[in-house]
């Protein structure tokens, strides 16, 4: 019997002392987890003085019995579903270098099961998300647990939880105000798990008051009622390709660790262009997004507002704003879009002004999909040209072409065909079922990297051997990226900036942008302009314009 006792006296204090961790921890660690230092100075980070413990444990000690059940259970819940919240934010930074929004983002849940999926297979990732949804669930089970059980052991000792609270409060004040740190950036007087509260509580009317602002800024357009004979004047006989290629960032010409494919690709095109009688300019903008969310970007650069949350761009498109594509259309061009990327219903393309949208329906291919990729970006470029620029009769054309091969998980990414042995994609076939999984690529690090510089190199070579085998005196080519690629490819301390760069072979067109300072040639200088996304419609259609003659 007394070894009984014995033994359950020691599982309860290893319960106890379990419990208090999980609380301990709960309070203190931060919900970017880069911000905890690497190797030994985890333990270091970790020495913080949580002050919402202590003071629910000095509320907790003057209750009595049954409130301070009910608070301890209150507070248990509050702080497992903070727990959860946090682990969401730790992913989120992990991946898009940001935190997570609790009223706009559970839409981006689907985007990261597709990521899994790509990256581990269906299997893997329902696994995930069913791992994800356990651990939510025994989060707050657990935390509700441990509190409850440290406050019904508060009043056992009484007078050392007074006396410990006491010390505990006046040494967080002092280091507070010392703002003290044991490790840099670690505050040791933590308010972690208070901050992270009113963070989320104050994104609720953050967002209804953001989206009030939003609404005043569509109506702000200093282009919606210019002439048409006045908008984009300077382009007319001209055509038009705004290329977007997936996840090309700064690093993929900047970073050294994997930029050479890049770097080699972007050398040799523009030589190859040059020989053509191309030349080009360019520089950065600075995306909304990263790491993800593609149309956040596309609907920024297109509209000339900042759209960095889905509240933002379902505003947007319920508008009439005036949109660079439509501008073109306004302006007496045919506009198109090549989508290969929408397999499904997409409204979005009436917003923008598009008289006429490809997509991976009407594209015409019969090859196998490149996980993500729904057909290789040459094929897409081929078909521009058989629907539309290769036609002998036809307007001026603006056309939006957005290029997903180098959308994640970065395999197969297919080798440049010659124009002509295309045909309809079955081509493809052998190459793509020899090609690297996505689960054996992202096995390791190192290769992920290369993979992804390799399919930025071939999107690239895409649209550049396009206008070189293809492109007449008239044709103007805008390309550009949409954000960085994620986290394991960048890291989560990397910019949001991609590379844009505006090609054309008739001298008078990059004369009208000479007033930009960008770089000549494909490859940005490390110190060319930098733009927010947004300002690009406005400076474009300026330069375009009979106020931007150049003087």
């Amino acid at each position: 019997m007394s070894v009984n006792k014995h033994v359950r006296r020691i599982g309860g204090a290893v319960v106890t002392t379990l419990a208090a961790l999980l609380v301990f921890l709960a309070l203190v660690v931060p919900d970017q987890i880069t911000r905890l230092p690497p190797g030994n100075f985890w333990g270091t980070a970790l020495v913080r003085v949580p002050i919402e413990g202590l003071l629910v444990a000095a509320l907790l000690l003057v209750l009595p019995a049954r409130a301070r059940r009910v608070t301890a259970t209150v507070f248990g819940v509050l702080l497992g579903a903070l727990t959860v919240l946090k682990i969401i934010d730790i992913a989120f930074f992990a991946v898009l270098a940001r935190a997570f929004d609790p009223v706009l983002d559970w839409m981006l849940f689907k985007d990261g099961f597709n990521f899994l999926t790509d990256s581990v297979g269906k299997g893997g990732a329902i696994g995930v998300a069913a791992g994800g949804v356990l651990l939510a669930a025994l989060t707050l089970v657990a935390m509700t647990f441990s509190v409850r059980r440290l406050a019904r052991l508060l009043p056992t000792h009484p007078r050392l939880v007074r006396g410990g609270v006491v010390t505990l409060s006046a040494a967080w004040v002092t280091l507070a105000v010392m703002s003290f740190q044991l490790v840099g950036g670690i505050p040791v007087a933590s308010q972690t798990a208070t901050d992270l509260a009113r963070d989320t509580v104050l994104a609720v009317p953050q967002d209804i008051e953001d989206r009030k602002s939003f609404a005043r800024e569509v109506q702000d357009d200093d282009f919606r009622d210019l002439p048409q004979d006045q908008l984009l004047s300077a382009l007319r006989g001209k055509d038009v390709i705004i290329g977007f290629v997936e996840s090309y960032g700064r690093d993929a010409v900047e970073n050294p660790a994997f930029n050479q494919p890049v770097a080699d690709k972007l050398r040799t095109g523009q030589q190859e262009l040059a020989a053509k009688g191309f030349h080009g300019r360019s520089g950065y903008l600075t995306s909304p997004t990263f790491g993800g969310g593609s149309w956040l970007a596309h609907s920024t650069f297109l509209s000339g507002l900042w759209v960095d949350n889905q509240n933002r761009y379902r505003n947007l498109v319920a508008t009439d704003r005036l949109t660079l594509t439509s501008a073109f259309g306004k302006a007496g061009f045919r506009t198109v879009g090549f989508e290969p990327g929408v397999t499904f219903a997409w409204p979005e393309g009436q917003f923008y002004g598009y008289q006429q949208i490809y997509d991976s329906h009407t594209l015409g291919y019969h090859g196998p999909m490149l996980s993500w990729s729904t057909m290789p970006d040459q094929y897409v470029m081929k078909k521009v040209h058989d629907y539309e620029f290769g036609k002998a009769k036809r307007p001026p054309l603006l056309a939006e072409v957005t290029l997903t091969s180098s959308h994640t998980p970065w395999t197969p990414v297919p080798t440049m065909l010659p124009w002509d042995k295309i045909g309809d994609g079955s081509v493809y076939g052998p190459e793509v079922a020899a090609a690297e999984s996505p689960q054996q690529l992202f096995a390791d690090g190192k290769k992920v990297k290369q993979a992804y510089a390799g399919s930025i190199a071939y999107s690239i070579d895409s649209l550049i051997s396009y206008v070189r085998d293809f492109g007449d005196d008239n044709l103007v080519l805008v390309l550009l990226g949409d954000h960085q690629p994620a986290s394991v490819v960048v890291g989560t301390n990397s910019t949001k900036d991609v590379p844009i760069s505006i090609v054309a072979k008739d001298p008078k067109v990059l004369d009208r942008i000479g007033s930009w300072g960008w770089t000549d040639g494909l490859t940005p200088a490390p110190d060319a302009p930098l733009w927010p996304m947004n300002e690009f419609r406005d400076k474009f259609l300026t330069a375009y314009s009979p106020q931007g003659e150049p003087h």
